[in-house]
Order: C-alpha cells, then sequence, then structure tokens
C-alpha cells in the first residue's frame, strides 16, 4: 500500500508534486526535528517551479496526520532544478539563542520557563521536575545547554528523566517515563536490516562525590558495585558536587550516578518499514536472530525517508535511556577555591621567607679554648 504525503509551504502552496523523496528526522541530542526534501523544482528545465525562501514556514502531512511544523533553514538550487530544502521545528531556536544567567532557588522547570519568556520563545505544558537547583550559575551558553545543564542536576538528584520537544509551534517538557511498549521490530516482518554492538567503554563501577568547602570542611560520598567491579574491574567516576550540599545529598548523589553509569552501553541500527510512531524519545520491542537482538529498547535518533510511495526509516535503538547531559561547575565555587589555593601559596611563601630570616639572624656559637 503506497504511503501518501502532503507538503504546505508558506501556509499557501501544495508542493508534493516537485518533491521526489522527504526525510523526518529526530535525535535525542538535539532540541528540534528536522524535515528535509528532494526536490525538482522544475517544469520547463529553465525556470524554478517554485521559489522558496528562508524563514518561510513549511509543514508535512502523511496519510492526513500532520507529523511536522517548522521554518526553512537552507535551500539549494543546481543548474537541472534538483533542490533541497531543510527545515527545523521551532525548538531549533534554543540552538541559536545564547545568554548568560544565574538561577538561584529554582527548579529546572521554572529555569526552562524563565531562560524561554526572556527571549520571547512560545511554551505549551512545562511538566514539574521536583528539585529546587540551590544555585546556577551559566555562562555563554545556548538556551539548550541552559535547559539540559538544569535537567542534569535534577536527573542527578532525583532520578527523574524529562526531555523537551516541539508541538504546534510551541516548546515543551515531558517527563520520561518507562511505559507500554507498543511498537514491534521483527526479522521477517518489518525489519530490513541490523547491527548490533555492545561496550563498556562508559561503564563506571564505583563513583566518588567531593562537596563542601575544600578547605574549610571537605565533605566526601562513595559508591561502588561490588559484582560490575569484579566482572569488568574497578572503573572509577569522580565529580565535584555544589558545595551547599550536605553529606546526605552528596551520598545520594553517588548513589544515583553509580546507577547511571554502570552499565553496559548497548547500540542497535535498524532498517525497517516505516512507521511514523517510532522516533527518537519513543520505546520500541525488537528481535532479530542472527544479532540475537531481543528485548525492550530506547529510540535514540531516527530518519524516516518517504520516496515513491514507499517508507522507510532507520532508527538507533539503545538499552540506555541516552538523553543528553551537560555536567555543572560552580564559577563562584572555581573562583574561591583558586583564591583559596592562592592565598595558602602566599602564606606558604611568607612562612618559608620568615623562617629563612630566623635561622639567618642566628649565629653559631664559638668557645674558645
Amino acid at each position: 500500500m503506497a504511503v501518501n504525503f502532503r507538503v504546505l509551504y508558506d501556509g499557501k502552496y501544495f508542493v508534493e508534486d516537485i518533491v521526489k523523496s522527504a526525510q523526518w528526522s529526530g535525535d535525542v541530542a538535539q532540541p528540534h526535528r528536522t524535515l528535509t526534501l528532494a526536490l525538482s523544482n522544475t517544469i520547463n528545465g529553465t525556470d524554478q517551479a517554485m521559489r522558496f525562501e528562508l524563514g518561510k514556514e513549511l509543514r508535512f502531512y502523511v496519510e492526513n496526520g500532520g507529523l511536522f511544523r517548522g521554518v526553512i533553514f537552507s535551500y539549494s538550487v543546481a543548474q537541472d532544478g534538483n533542490a533541497t530544502v531543510t527545515a527545523y521545528d521551532e525548538n531549533v531556536y534554543l540552538t541559536k539563542n545564547e545568554d548568560s544567567r544565574r538561577f538561584v532557588g529554582m527548579t529546572a522547570a521554572g529555569i526552562i520557563k524563565e531562560i524561554a519568556k526572556a527571549h520571547a520563545i512560545p511554551v505549551g505544558t512545562i511538566a514539574g521536575t521536583g528539585y529546587v537547583i540551590p544555585k546556577l550559575i551559566l555562562r555563554d551558553m545556548t538556551l539548550w545547554d541552559m535547559a539540559v545543564t538544569a535537567l542534569t542536576e535534577t536527573r542527578k538528584q532525583n532520578g527523574r528523566k524529562f526531555f523537551l520537544y516541539a508541538s504546534e509551534g510551541k516548546l515543551n517538557l515531558r517527563e520520561k517515563k518507562d511505559g507500554t511498549v507498543r511498537w514491534l521490530l521483527e526479522d521477517g516482518v518489518n525489519i530490513i536490516t541490523a547491527n548490533r554492538s555492545r561496550s563498556i567503554e562508559e561503564m563506571r563501577t564505583s563513583v566518588k562525590v567531593l562537596g563542601g568547602d575544600e578547605e574549610k570542611k571537605p565533605l566526601s560520598a562513595s559508591a561502588k558495585d561490588v559484582a560490575l567491579t569484579s566482572k569488568y574491574g574497578l572503573m572509577q567516576h569522580v565529580e565535584r558536587a555544589d558545595s551547599r550540599l550536605n553529606q546526605s545529598q552528596i551520598q545520594q548523589l553517588a548513589k544515583q550516578r553509580l546507577k547511571e553509569l554502570g552499565k553496559v552501553t548497548e547500540e542497535v541500527t535498524v532498517e525497517a518499514l516505516g512507521n511514523t510512531n517510532v522516533i527518537a524519545g519513543a520505546a520500541v520491542y525488537a528481535f532479530e536472530s542472527m544479532t540475537e537482538l531481543v528485548g525492550g529498547f530506547y529510540v535514540n535518533a531516527d530518519t524516516h525517508t518517504f520516496e515513491n510511495g514507499v517508507h522507510r526509516m532507520s532508527v538507533t535503538l539503545s538499552k540506555t535511556d541516552d538523553l543528553p547531559k551537560l555536567e555543572y561547575e560552580d564559577p563562584d565555587a572555581f573562583e574561591a577555591a583558586k583564591k583559596a589555593k592562592v592565598a595558602a601559596k602566599k602564606k606558604a611563601k611568607k612562612t618559608k621567607e620568615k623562617a629563612k630570616k630566623t635561622t639567618t639572624k642566628k649565629k653559631p656559637s664559638t668557645t674558645k679554648k
């Protein structure tokens, strides 16, 4: 059965007649989805059939269902009329705006709302994230990196996972929970090709977290997976926590980080018959005999191709939920530590010079015989 799609340009013109193929794609490492169209943009071989303007809107429909709404960011055309147009959904503006901000006593949800408001980004539903972040100083960062940093700090403390997505031109934040897997990828049914790899390159079997005042009252907490260490060896991760976290919070952080890092990384690439519900962030059940692929997986990246009435998809699957993360280092804490070290060096220098002067002043005693 042929798959039909439509493409609406600038809210006025349906242009699917000149579209040779369409690729609709996404990745959990990016806030936006992408639509790329390959066109035969000429009728007479001399003039363009449609002049696409940068900044105009594109909408993409499959079987009358709206899949994409976004803004044209690039357009190229060759002498034979073959052309390519690329559009991103509105979340792309999170990566196109940079700022420096200071947040005190706010949740990640509150931070995301604030940066969106400051940059005139329409907001839809923003889920509550729970954990109140004591302080975040974010300098010269994109809005996307700011949001990811806040969500990473939240996940490190309470283990809750959230992801950003665009819907109807608005920024939305939703909690990612383990739900019922509805979609099946299976050899002999819809899988065309499959490849599987497993690795412990990123695994850590022990975690040490440092906190508190490095000079006056340092704190530390450790967590270790004995079984993993016995099987794979000791591989320790060390990180510094917010200086205002107490011992209990630092211990909880160490446990949570070990839970995240103590895993075998498994990645699978599958090409299959297309399903528009199987996109980055979704969960699927996959079975393929040669690669011994079996079980539930997360979709980390997807590319759906529509060409000649056929819909195929290429998806990257992983056992781990590889939502983007950015580690935070408190600039104030860094500067304070730097000043403390400079002061300590000066003090040590003065003590050394004083001791040297004292030694110089003392004269050896002589006894005449």
